[in-house]
């Protein structure tokens, strides 16, 4: 039963709320299928490292019931899993599968393959059963998923058992390990966001409250104001974790996870994240209504700040009514903490973001005003940079759900108005630090141009903006590289091949190819077709392409001994017979490249 795909795991919510932070969205974006991540805009630089397909797509039962059952893959960033390569079967018992619920895949033009959908970062699934007299004991699932950087793994058919509770099955007896990392991580990343935030007009106000409280009093030592403005610290930073813990938990009851792809909520979160991102600008100023704030504030004017448990109580008090603006970035890691589901995890990581606001406002209130950055114009520049960084994720977001030139015309909008911002318009000479960001401002101009043009061409990718320009161009092809290589599906008659090459004394190239794989269509035409690429030295090989496309036991089993993931991949074997380990190429590569591997292989024999 075919199947859909793209919801947010880890990975891509860690993007997110990096991207609110640093605005660093173009430079982590995943790369269209078939494309390379070498350069801006042209192809692969050199051969790729990949993953093990079992590391490379993820997958276990979250919740197995007898009249439902939900499955998550998570896909590590850079991959991705085709919709209609994807089906579910019960096995044993009497039970069927009667609906699969998936949410929408993104949808890329191959042109090959046509129109096809994938999915990037995690797909969620729902199976709806229909209980028959004897439940059934395990769920076959059938997927086939390639690399951006040009490799197609086989299909893949694996039996997950139903009887063994929640993450039966699970494909990686490290993911526990893995998921814990990424937890720290993801902790020590908005520890990092709340310092930069301590730089904004947001957390500012907090200064003022919490010196009060220590400085300028005869009675309060240095140990003394450490332990007051911890206190003013923590009873925030609690405050910040009970919100993190509570949308944790009703965000898991909520399976928000899955509900963010449904275009109604990728809208209205895109549309919140551009009402954050203009609050930023201050076109408007977001804050607590008047009839909460006042009387808040009435409150915090009455509490003690010379006891510990006042100052705490400042805390409180001061992360519900101080830092209106705080509100945007914090709704980013509010989202992330919604679809994973853990209250602790959530509480762990605002308490995370609200320590790092914190630090900062410990060493002023022991040291003094002295140490604090003076208010000026670079403290509206953070803020409004913020603000583009909301605004990409507010596109990225849109990105599943509208073509892929409208996206590439968002980012094109996106990296114009960064520019303008930076200066590209000002006709005062800039010294110093101004000088490096008008040069920035002109690198992003020329790049907003480029995504529009790639747009207005059809094309998709932000991180190639110029690809679709340069497609149908080349030289002219030589035969088919099916008739130019020796064809076969049988390893045993790819040895023998081998072997008459060397008894011959002569190199020979194996070719890994599929007719599923995109890359090897590609490959093909472009280099292996060439008649620049066989009069360079591909002539003088003998020359075998092992078609994997039925991916047998057998295929598998040469695959695995020679520690190959799937196609398209070549092998240079000298003119002794032994593989030239250093030559191997995996994954789609350049012209350039191919022929460099090609000619080291023919120099060395």
């Amino acid at each position: 039963m075919p199947i859909s795909d793209t919801p947010m795991p880890l990975y891509r919510f860690l993007l997110l709320t990096f991207l609110l932070f640093c605005n660093t969205a173009l430079a982590q974006l995943p790369l269209s299928a078939g494309g390379g991540a070498g350069s801006l805009l042209g192809g692969v630089g050199s051969t790729a490292t990949f993953l093990p397909v079992h590391e490379a797509f993820r997958y276990g039962i979250v919740d197995a019931q007898r009249d439902r059952i939900q499955l998550q893959f998570d896909i590590a960033p850079e991959y991705y899993l085709y919709r209609h390569r994807l089906g579910f079967e019960l096995v044993g018992g009497d039970d069927s599968i009667s609906q699969v619920h998936l949410p929408d895949g993104k949808a890329i033009t191959d042109e090959f393959f046509g129109d096809v959908e994938v999915y990037y970062n995690s797909l969620s699934v729902q199976l709806d059963i229909t209980p028959g007299n004897a439940p059934a004991r395990q769920l076959r699932i059938e997927y086939q998923g390639c690399a951006d950087a040009g490799l197609c793994y086989p299909p893949e058919v694996q039996l997950l058992d139903l009887d063994s509770g929640p993450g039966a099955g699970a494909s990686d007896a490290g993911e526990g390990a893995d998921a814990g990392a990424a937890f720290w991580w993801s902790a020590l990343l908005l520890f990092a966001a709340g310092l930069a935030l301590t730089f904004t007009p947001c957390v500012l106000p907090m200064v003022p409250i919490l010196t009060s409280m220590v400085l300028g009093r005869s009675d309060i030592d240095r140990s003394r104001a450490f332990l007051l403005s911890l206190s003013y610290v923590l009873g925030m930073a609690l405050t910040f974790a009970l919100v993190g813990a509570l949308i944790g938990l009703f965000g898991a009851a909520l399976n928000l996870q899955a509900r963010l792809q449904s275009p109604w909520v990728l809208i209205t979160f895109s549309v919140f994240f551009v009402i954050f991102a203009l609050a930023m600008f201050d076109v408007f100023n977001l804050r607590l209504p008047a009839f909460i704030r006042d009387p808040v504030e009435r409150l915090g004017s009455r509490t003690r700040g010379g006891s510990i448990p006042g100052a705490a109580a400042m805390g409180v008090l001061s992360s519900l009514v101080v830092s209106p603006c705080i509100s945007a970035p914090l709704a980013g890691a509010l989202v992330y903490i919604s679809t994973t589901g853990d209250a602790l995890g959530g509480a762990v990581q605002l308490f995370a973001l609200a320590l790092g606001m914190g630090v900062p406002l410990i060493i002023v209130a022991m040291f003094g005003n002295a140490l604090l950055p003076r208010s000026g114009p670079w403290l509206n520049s953070v803020k409004q940079a913020f603000g583009f960084g909301l605004l990409a994720v507010a596109i990225w977001l849109l990105e599943r759900i509208i073509p892929g030139p409208a996206s590439l015309a968002l980012w094109s909008a996106l990296a114009a108005g960064a520019a303008v911002q930076l200066g590209l318009f000002d006709r005062q000479p800039r010294q110093g630090l101004g000088r490096i960001a008008q040069t920035a401002a002109l690198l992003l101009a020329f790049y907003s141009a480029a995504t529009l043009f790639g747009a207005l061409a059809g094309g998709a990718d932000p991180l190639r903006p110029l690809q679709g320009l340069s497609v149908g161009g080349g030289s002219v092809m030589a035969t088919g590289s099916s008739d130019y290589f020796n064809r076969t599906t049988d390893p045993t008659e790819l040895r023998r091949q081998l072997a008459e090459a060397r008894d011959q004394g002569r190199p020979a190239i194996v070719e890994l190819s599929a007719d599923w794989c995109i890359s090897c269509k590609i490959m093909e035409r472009d280099i292996l077709n060439q008649p620049s690429v066989r009069s360079a030295g591909l002539d003088d090989f003998i020359r075998v392409q092992l078609d994997v496309t039925d991916n047998t036991p057998a295929q598998r089993a040469w695959m695995t001994e020679q520690q190959l993931f799937g196609p398209p991949a070549f092998l240079f074997i000298a003119g002794d017979g032994k593989e030239l380990a250093d030559l191997r190429i995996q994954g789609e590569v350049s012209r350039e490249v191919f022929v460099r591997h090609m000619q080291t292989a023919l120099g060395g024999n």
